[in-house]
Order: structure tokens, then C-alpha cells, then sequence
């Protein structure tokens, strides 16, 4: 992988996720490497949040804003630069990370403060990986994954592979420099399916609209609720899909629907977005079926059209109503014939973006892998990083893989 190459020598090592490490290595309890950081009152350090996607953050820079100014922030515990956060309740999914700033952090979060020699953000790199998050996850205490809770008393019991202090720094720079460019790839991917979707959502507009009648939905559509169903139930594998307000949730014993439908979500940040299903699916009761007598497919581009998110209201989070859906005007044709038409002419046009994005999600995806093995291969001492490499501009990553 990118030419690196083994370790000369090796040792054996009793650890379940490897079981070799470099003859220089060391496999520690953490409770050797880091002490928990309890440091609380300092109510006018800047407030810091710990997230799975980027780690630790300013909480000014989180993209859903939390109302904090009245809490009592006397029990939040400080961060140094340096230190690692992490969530209790998340660590096994990879919220944490090592802070590059000084500030404060809710109680629900871990401080560790290294107690010897280290590079922390070699430590954010390895507590990331799928290895280590799977780690947490069979050390966390809890029955169901929803009240995992991976306290310090539990951490501290668990090893961690920690190379000499001048091969931590080459790895961290190596991987900062790889991060980096990967990062640089996948925003360029992700603008791209944002300019993609919003010319996929132009193409379906205009031929919505060259219809001039509107009418109201509420002569289209049926809609009703869909049907509650405890979190714990649905799981990741499994025979019937469940929608819910945001998309598919994952997967059900049992289905609360056989006929072609289309199901709308009612309720969290992406309210309002539409799918068309042929298939026995559970809908549950943050989301809505809508049923019609008229072409399936059409009515699905008319609320696509519609753009339905646009008519939520904010509460706690944003919902929608059935009430609002039917009250709402849009382009329409009751000719079955001319649905039809239109549908075809919609999915011509549509077919070759939807093969961009599909490719571009693919590239995603492989990059990301990518990295993944990468990181876990370095931090475990599979893969040497020389110190002349870790420096080196990378000459393959310019925006293609």
C-alpha cells in the first residue's frame, strides 16, 4: 500500500486485535499512558464539543447549534491542548478525538491527559479505527447499544500499542499529510453531487412545470401516519426495511405495508423528503404514507418538485403534518397517459446524472477504505512510514483515484 514496506523485526504479542508488533514496541495498559482530567470551574473557557465525524471541536463551529447560554457550565471539564475527549456513550463509534484547544467540555465527556511521553493525535488516530472502536464497544458497559457507556475506570483496563515517541511523530505526520489530501478529494466529491442533485432537482422542476394546471394536493393524495416501533427492534440486517422521518433506518421482523406507496417523512432535518417503494416496508410513526389513484411514479417527481422540506416548522426539530402536505398547490395533470410522458422524460434526462453520483458516492466510499486500512496498517506496526517519507508530497491524489 503506497509502497510502504514491514518492520524488519517483530515480536510476538497477546492481544486480540494483533498478534505481532515491531521488536521496539510496546503493548500498555492505558491507565499507564493516561490519567483522567477533572478540572472543573473555569466557566469562561470557550465551550468544546466531541463528534464522531471530526472529533474535537469548537462547539461555535457545530453545524446544529445548541442553545447553551443558561446552563450552569460550573461542573464542565476543561480540556488542554493536547489532551483526548471522548464520549461515553459514543466512543465506540468514534466520538473522540485529540483537542487542539484549550476549553471546556459537558460532564457526559472523558478527559485523558497523557501521564507519559507522547504524541497524542497518534492515539486520535489508533482510538479511531475500526479495531479500537470495536475494542470500546465489547468494554463498554451496557445491555443495549443505545446505553453503552465506556466509563474511565473501564478504559484505564485497556491496552493500547505505543511505538517510540519518534516513530509516533513520523506516523502523525504522515497521516496528517494523507488526511489531508483524502479530505481535499472527498470535498471535491461531495461538491460535486451537491451541484449534481440540485441539477437533478432542475430537471424535474421543469418538466413538472410545464404543466400549467395547479391544484391542491389534498385531490392526489391519501395520507396517513405510519406505526411506532421500540429503537431496539430495528436492526441493521434483516427482511422488511423501516422508513422513518429522515430515510431508511434499517431493518424489521415485520411490515406494515405490501402495495406500492410513497412514504414521506415527518419528522427531523431532512422532513419532507419522499420515497417510492414497491416492497413490504414498515413506515413508523415519524413518517407517512401517501397513496394515490393516479401514476405512482408521477405523483413521486410532483412532491419531489414541491420540495415539501420547505414547509416545515421548527419545534423541538422540524415537522411537517399531513394538514400541510394537502394543503399545498402544485403543477399537475390527471391524464395518465401524459404521467406517464412526463416520468419517461424525467428519467432520460435524470439517468446520466444519477450515474455521476452513483460513481462519485463509489469514489467516496473506496477513498475512504482506503484510508482506513491505511491508518489502521500504520498505527499497528503492519506498515513502516521511513522518517524520510512521511514529509513527501503525495504525487497520485490530485482529485481522481
Amino acid at each position: 500500500m503506497n509502497k510502504l514496506k514491514a518492520y524488519k523485526k517483530y515480536k510476538p504479542v497477546d492481544y486480540d486485535y494483533v498478534n505481532e508488533l515491531p521488536v521496539d514496541w510496546q503493548l500498555l495498559p492505558n491507565i499507564a499512558i493516561f490519567q483522567e482530567r477533572i478540572e472543573r470551574d473555569f466557566v469562561d473557557e470557550e465551550l468544546l464539543s466531541v463528534t464522531i465525524r471530526k472529533g474535537v471541536i469548537k462547539q461555535a463551529d457545530v453545524d446544529i447549534k445548541k442553545d447553551s447560554s443558561n446552563e450552569d457550565k460550573s461542573k464542565y471539564k476543561l480540556i488542554k491542548v493536547g489532551d483526548i475527549a471522548y464520549n461515553k456513550m459514543r466512543m465506540w463509534q468514534g466520538a473522540l478525538g485529540y483537542s487542539q484547544y484549550n476549553g471546556i467540555s459537558s460532564p457526559a465527556y472523558v478527559i485523558l491527559n497523557p501521564k507519559m511521553k507522547i504524541n497524542s493525535k497518534y492515539f486520535h488516530f489508533m482510538f479511531r479505527t475500526g479495531f479500537y472502536t470495536n475494542y470500546s464497544k465489547r468494554i463498554s458497559y451496557g445491555i443495549v447499544d443505545d446505553q453503552l457507556s465506556l466509563r474511565y475506570k473501564d478504559f484505564k483496563r485497556m491496552y493500547s500499542i505505543v511505538p517510540p515517541l519518534e516513530t509516533q511523530n513520523t506516523i502523525v505526520e504522515y497521516l496528517d499529510r494523507k488526511t489531508k489530501k483524502t479530505q481535499e478529494f472527498i470535498s471535491k466529491k461531495e461538491r460535486l453531487i451537491e451541484l449534481l442533485e440540485e441539477r437533478r432537482k432542475s430537471e424535474i422542476i421543469t418538466e413538472i412545470n410545464k404543466i400549467s394546471n395547479k391544484i391542491k394536493l389534498k385531490y392526489v393524495l391519501r395520507i396517513q401516519n405510519g406505526d411506532g416501533i421500540p429503537s431496539d427492534l430495528i436492526t441493521s440486517e434483516g427482511d422488511f426495511q423501516v422508513y422513518g422521518g429522515n430515510g431508511v433506518l434499517g431493518y424489521y421482523n415485520s411490515y406494515n405495508n405490501d402495495k406500492e406507496t410513497l412514504v414521506i417523512g415527518r419528522v427531523g432535518a431532512l422532513c419532507g423528503n419522499v420515497h417510492y417503494s414497491v416492497n413490504k416496508i414498515w413506515v413508523n410513526d415519524n413518517a407517512m404514507f401517501a397513496n394515490t389513484n393516479n401514476f405512482y411514479k408521477y405523483v413521486y417527481y410532483v412532491l419531489k418538485a414541491v420540495d415539501l422540506n420547505k414547509l416545515s416548522f421548527a419545534n423541538a426539530q422540524p415537522l411537517i403534518t399531513g394538514t400541510l402536505v394537502k394543503n399545498k398547490y402544485t403543477n399537475f395533470t390527471s391524464d395518465r397517459n401524459q404521467q406517464k410522458k412526463i416520468v419517461n422524460n424525467i428519467e432520460v434526462k435524470l439517468s446520466t446524472i444519477n450515474n455521476a453520483i452513483t460513481k462519485a458516492q463509489t469514489e467516496i466510499k473506496k477513498i475512504k477504505e482506503y484510508q482506513e486500512s491505511l491508518i489502521t496498517q500504520v498505527v499497528t506496526g503492519d506498515l513502516k512510514v521511513p522518517a524520510e517519507r512521511a514529509g513527501k508530497p503525495d504525487l497520485n491524489m490530485n482529485g481522481e483515484l
